[in-house]
């Protein structure tokens, strides 16, 4: 059962756990239920022919055309700048990882430091997509929180299998909330955010940090994060065969980052089976056209359960992969607008 309040076209929920459920594979009927802007990006996306990222290399899939080719020609349509959102600065730095430098980019608000600091984990299913592929939405919360946001350049599988990404991610927020003082940022005021694969590292690398009595951030914002591995939701059944993400994607990226079946139990790769107390205040953002809805619901729940303070919001309409689309979408620009908001909150504590 699940509460809902609908303000705008968002639904604030306060869900009880979902029953996992079986199902066979189908369609669904989830284009009945776009955004119109939503719709226009995948529109504009589709007409560059991207092809089903399960029937490709993981090479292949790693150089065709992501969804926000979608919405550089939505905006080169309605004749505005495709220039990306600016912030106070850009650059690239490198922090020491258990297998080799990680590449970061760190961007930093105007104004004057020291700024407090949100370690950011792109998407891309641990196996395509980049730190460039997600600049949008690291820009976006940099002006949001007024914080200095450090997107995370970890390495692929399935080159780098699980828990490799896991670990870099580890490794480079331990290193940020030590040394990011000389960067210009607030070490006590160190938050962590990610987006799908991004999310659920994110929420791991808290569990990692209290598990090896590690520093613990002081805030997570997950984003349509992934859950738990091999089980099939009623937000599975529901949007089997959406774009950009459905259910055979899903399996294909599992495929190519687990060594095994039976690392998709791990409680680091389905937090859904791992313990949660102890880990900081969350901030959950969810999709309505999205394989991941429901277990991103569960985990809500879990984590409230475990008296862990987490404010969720859904918003509908749109899919997988919007949050950083707010140049277009104007849900993406609220999401952004509530997320960044919930981290000045945290910030400020």
């Amino acid at each position: 059962m699940t509460f809902r309040v609908l303000l705008a076209g968002v639904l604030l929920t306060t869900p009880l756990v979902s029953q996992v459920v079986s199902a066979a594979p189908m369609s669904s009927n989830w284009k009945a239920k776009l955004d119109p802007q939503m719709k226009a990006v995948l529109d504009e996306w589709m007409k560059t022919k991207p092809k089903p990222i399960e029937k490709l290399t993981p090479a292949q899939a790693r150089v065709q055309p992501l969804p926000g080719v979608g919405v550089m020609r939505v905006l080169q349509k309605q004749g505005k700048s495709t220039a990306p959102e600016a912030v106070g600065s850009v650059m690239m730095q490198s922090i020491p990882g258990p297998i080799g430098p990680i590449p970061v980019r760190v961007y930093k608000p105007k104004g004057e430091g020291p700024f407090p600091v949100l370690v950011y984990i792109h998407g891309g299913g641990w196996v395509i997509a980049s730190i460039q592929a997600y600049d949008s939405s690291a820009r976006a919360l940099c002006n949001a929180a007024n914080a200095m946001v450090v997107s995370v350049g970890y390495h692929y599988a399935p080159e780098h299998k699980f828990p490799s990404a896991h670990e870099e991610s580890y490794a480079a927020t331990q290193w940020l909330m030590k040394n990011v003082q000389g960067w210009g940022g607030d070490p006590k005021r160190v938050a962590i955010a990610g987006e799908s694969a991004g999310g659920n590292m994110a929420t791991a690398v808290c569990m990692m940090a209290r598990d090896r009595k590690g520093m613990m951030p002081i805030h997570q914002l997950l984003v349509y994060p992934v859950a738990q591995i091999g089980k099939i939701t009623p937000s599975y059944r529901a949007n089997w065969d959406a774009k950009p993400l459905n259910v055979p994607t899903l399996k294909w990226f599992g495929k190519h980052e687990l060594k095994s079946p039976a690392q998709g139990k791990h409680p680091y790769m389905s937090v859904l089976n791992g313990n949660v107390k102890g880990l900081p205040p969350a901030t959950i953002v969810l999709a309505e056209i999205d394989p991941l809805l429901s277990e991103g619901q569960m985990y809500a729940a879990k984590l409230r359960k475990a008296g862990i303070p987490t404010k969720e919001m859904l918003y509908t309409g749109v899919t997988h992969e919007f949050f950083g689309m707010g140049a277009v979408v104007n849900k993406a620009k609220q999401a952004i607008v509530f997320a960044g908001g919930e981290l000045k909150k945290a910030y400020a504590k």
